[in-house]
């Protein structure tokens, strides 16, 4: 079976092709995707209309290029994102979805944005055995309960407000580093000292929820030293502040994340999503692990970002395990809930 996926729920236009195994495992194809993030740049974050017509523009091209690389006219099935994501975004996947399955003939399946962030890791590790998943982007941060990919997942936390990689973005703005704020931030960390300013962990208190996350009080923290330094006309340590700011991010997610482990008994932690490419975010997360005995599983940073294979990867494990095809008139979710795997 042959399963085609396509992403457009922010700011990629991917289309994947995975091959399923039928032993929990898939092939990879192809793997397509058209960023328009250099045209959000110039606005310090995503803009939904910019990223609606980016789309619109590049789903004809990075279809037949992913086809090509497939070697093949047509997929068995098509699976695509139909939530959580931007609404004008989702709605040119969901459309192009629609029609290729129309004139292919072939079954169409929606299916969710952060299922995928968790299907794509067993294209590197093989199944997926039960975990827990810490799911950090742009636009999410998530602590889930996996126990087959087939079946609905359990949310233990969520963000109350910033997810952690829009608060990575925030910083690199108020230091003046451009957008996007993850990778400048995390290469200047590297040159500065992760102790040196004494930032705070949002929500760990122990009258906070377990496995709820916060970053806006830790953003506003570095506003504020941001401009007591300048109030004091000295210059602002940027490398210190993107060293202590990353690792006060990166303990809370990942002491959360073992919490999450050591409370289920659950043996194997999953990371998925763009903003798990940063590199103390992976060493801390192997550091915890080891040291607790738990498995980690982290797909490459290429796989981590949003793209059409993940999407292919969950709908041919969804396929497998039993789901019935998606209606040509499913409309989209821009506020789908992590517990619906197909609509």
């Amino acid at each position: 079976m042959i399963v085609l996926g396509i992403e457009s729920s922010c700011d990629e236009t991917g289309v994947g092709i995975v091959r399923w195994n039928g032993d929990g495992t898939t092939t990879l194809l192809a793997d397509e995707v058209a960023s328009s993030v250099e045209q959000h740049a110039r606005y310090g974050g995503v803009v939904p209309e910019v990223a609606s017509r980016a789309h619109l523009e590049e789903m004809v091209p990075t279809m037949r290029r992913a086809l090509a690389a497939a070697g093949i006219n047509k997929p068995d099935a098509i699976a695509v994102t139909i939530g959580p994501g931007l609404a004008g975004a989702l709605l040119v996947g969901v459309a192009a979805a629609k029609a290729y399955a129309l004139a292919w003939e072939v079954p169409l399946y929606a299916v969710n944005h952060l299922g995928g962030h968790v299907a794509v890791d067993t294209l590197e590790h093989g199944p997926m055995p039960e975990c827990v998943a810490l799911l950090v982007s742009g636009g999410h941060t998530h602590l889930l309960h996996v126990s087959d990919l087939a079946q609905p997942i359990i949310e233990l936390g969520t963000t109350v407000d910033d997810a952690a990689g829009e608060a990575f973005d925030k910083v690199a703005r108020l230091l003046g580093l451009g957008y996007p704020g993850g990778p400048v931030l995390d290469t200047l960390a590297r040159e500065g000292d992760p102790t040196s300013i004494p930032f705070p962990r949002g929500m760990t208190g122990p009258r906070d929820a377990r496995y709820d996350f916060s970053f806006s009080g830790l953003k506003t923290a570095v506003a504020r030293y941001v401009e007591k330094c300048d109030r004091d006309a000295v210059p602002v340590p940027v490398a210190d502040v993107a060293a202590s700011f990353q690792e006060a991010v990166a303990d809370v997610l990942t002491m959360k994340a073992l919490r999450a482990c050591a409370d289920l008994g659950v043996k194997t932690l999953v990371l998925g999503g763009g903003a798990t490419a940063n590199s103390r975010l992976r060493s801390l997360a192997e550091e915890r692990c080891v040291a607790a005995g738990i498995t980690l599983r982290v797909p490459k940073p290429r796989l981590c970002t949003d793209n059409g294979v993940m999407i292919a990867t969950l709908g041919a494990h969804v396929i497998a395990g039993g789901a019935r095809p998606s209606a040509l008139t499913v409309a989209t979710d821009p506020g789908m809930s992590v517990q619906i795997s197909v609509a």
